[in-house]
C-alpha cells in the first residue's frame, strides 16, 4: 500500500510533533528517522497511509538543503502520495526559503506553497505576516541568537519573496480559498487565533492537491482532521430516541447546523401500515452515498396510550439500521442508550471497538460483528453533554481516519 500522505521536516522532533497530529485523527502513521528513500523501503511503512520522512536539513546551507528537500519530494511523489505537509520551524530557523522553493518546485508545476507556522497554542501566531512568538517578532527572542541558525528577518513574505494576505473576520473558506489562488505561487497568511488556523485548513483542504501546506504542528492538526474528512463517503446518520431536555436540545442544534431532521408523529411509530410508510419516504429521500450530509432521525415529543419508549426506540433504530445496510453511510451516532441499544441490534453487531472519545462520556468507536462491522459510531446517554455534542459526533465521526 503506498502511503497517502507524507510530512516532510527539517528535523526529527518536528517531524514527530507533526506526525502525532495525525495518529490523532486516526491515520496509521510511520514516523522515519531518515530520508525518503529509508522511510518507502521499511516495511512499517507499507501499513501506514502517512509517512514523516525526516531531512535532517535544517543546519545545511541553501543550496544543499533545497537539494535534499527536492529529492525527497520528488521520491513520495513517484511512490504515489497524495497530500503533502513541509513541516517548518514554528521560529522560521533552517534554510527556510531554499526549502519551501525545494518543495513546491518538485510537488507539482503549479503548486501554492500556502506558509503559515502559527501554532497559537503554543504562542505562535502571524500577523500583518510577522511571526511573533508570545507577542515578540521572533528576532527578538533567542531564535535570533541560535548558534547554528540565527533568525534574522520576522516578516516572512519579506523572507520568502510571497504575497501575504490578512485574517478577515467572518470571511469563509471558500472566499479565503479564491484569495490564496489568486495571489501567487508563494502565499503567507495571518493566523492569530485558532479559529483562523481552521479556516485556513478548510481552504486548503478545498484547494486540493495544488496546495502545498508549510507549517508547524498547529495547522497540521484540523488539516489531519480535514484529509481524513475528504475520504469519508456518505451520510452520517444520527439517531435521537431520548426525551430528555438536554437531548432536545442538542438535536435542535444539530438541526440548526445543517443536518436533514425526520421526526415521524406518534400516531406513525404507533401503527405499523403508516410507520413502513413513513420510513419508505425517508428511504427515498435519504442523501446519497456521495454526499456529506447527516441525518438525523428524532423521536417526537409527547406519549401516547399504547406506544411505550421501547417501541419508539426499537423502530427508529431499526430504521438506522435499514439505512446503514443500504450501504454508503459514513458512520452512526446514538443517543438514548435504548436507541443505541436497538441500532446494534438492527445491524447485528456484537459490540463496539472503542477508540477515542468525542468528550468526557462520549465514545467513539467501530462496530464489530455482523454486516456494518468497522462502521463507526458514538454512543449517548440523552440526560447530559453541551448543546452542541451531536454535532461534534457527527464530525468526530466524519473527520477521523478508520481503518479494518
Amino acid at each position: 500500500m503506498a502511503p497517502f500522505i507524507a510530512i516532510v521536516a527539517d528535523d526529527l522532533t518536528g517531524s514527530g510533533d507533526t506526525a502525532v497530529q495525525f495518529v490523532r485523527a486516526g491515520w496509521p502513521t510511520q514516523l522515519s528517522v531518515g530520508r525518503a528513500g529509508q522511510a518507502l523501503a521499511d516495511p512499517a511503512s507499507r501499513r501506514a497511509e502517512v509517512i514523516a520522512v525526516t531531512t535532517h536539513s535544517r543546519p545545511l546551507p541553501a543550496p544543499e538543503a533545497a537539494a535534499v528537500v527536492r529529492d525527497d519530494v520528488a521520491a513520495l511523489r513517484a511512490a504515489g502520495v497524495r497530500r503533502l505537509y513541509k513541516k517548518v520551524d514554528s521560529t522560521l530557523r533552517g534554510a527556510f526559503k531554499a526549502e519551501i522553493d525545494a518543495a513546491r518546485q518538485a510537488w507539482r508545476a503549479d503548486a501554492i506553497a500556502v506558509v503559515c507556522p502559527a501554532f497559537p497554542a503554543t504562542g505562535r501566531t502571524v500577523r500583518g505576516g510577522v511571526l511573533y512568538v508570545d507577542g515578540r517578532p521572533v528576532t527578538e527572542t533567542s531564535a535570533a541568537t541560535d548558534p547554528v541558525t540565527p533568525v534574522t528577518e520576522s516578516h516572512i513574505p519579506t523572507l520568502l519573496g510571497g504575497a501575504q494576505l490578512a485574517a478577515i473576520d467572518g470571511e469563509t473558506a471558500e472566499a479565503l480559498a479564491a484569495r490564496i489562488q489568486q495571489a501567487g505561487a508563494v502565499v503567507v497568511v495571518d493566523a492569530v487565533t485558532p479559529a483562523d488556523i481552521e479556516r485556513l485548513a478548510c481552504a486548503i483542504a478545498l484547494i486540493g492537491e495544488r496546495a502545498l501546506p508549510v507549517g508547524s504542528g498547529g495547522l497540521a492538526a484540523p488539516l489531519a482532521r480535514l484529509w481524513a474528512g475528504a475520504e469519508s463517503r456518505g451520510p452520517v446518520v444520527v439517531v435521537v430516541t431520548s426525551q430528555h431536555s438536554a437531548a432536545r436540545r442538542q438535536a435542535a442544534a444539530l438541526q440548526a447546523a445543517g443536518a436533514q431532521v425526520w421526526s415521524p408523529t406518534l400516531a406513525q411509530l404507533a401503527d405499523d401500515a403508516a410507520w413502513h410508510a413513513w420510513c419508505s419516504a425517508v428511504r427515498g429521500s435519504a442523501p446519497g452515498a456521495d454526499t456529506a450530509a447527516t441525518l438525523l432521525l428524532l423521536a417526537p415529543e409527547g406519549r401516547l396510550a399504547g406506544l411505550d419508549s421501547d417501541t419508539v426506540a426499537a423502530r427508529l433504530g431499526g430504521l438506522a439500521g435499514q439505512l446503514i445496510e443500504a450501504g454508503g453511510c459514513a458512520g452512526v451516532v446514538a443517543t438514548g442508550g435504548d436507541g443505541a441499544s436497538a441500532v446494534l441490534a438492527a445491524v447485528q453487531a456484537g459490540g463496539i471497538a472503542l477508540v477515542d472519545e468525542v468528550t468526557g462520556g462520549v465514545p467513539l468507536g467501530t462496530l464489530t460483528g455482523g454486516p456494518a462491522a468497522g462502521l463507526p459510531i458514538v454512543t449517548k446517554a440523552g440526560g447530559f453533554g453541551a448543546d452542541d455534542v451531536l454535532i461534534r459526533a457527527a464530525r468526530a465521526v466524519r473527520e477521523r481516519r478508520f481503518t479494518s
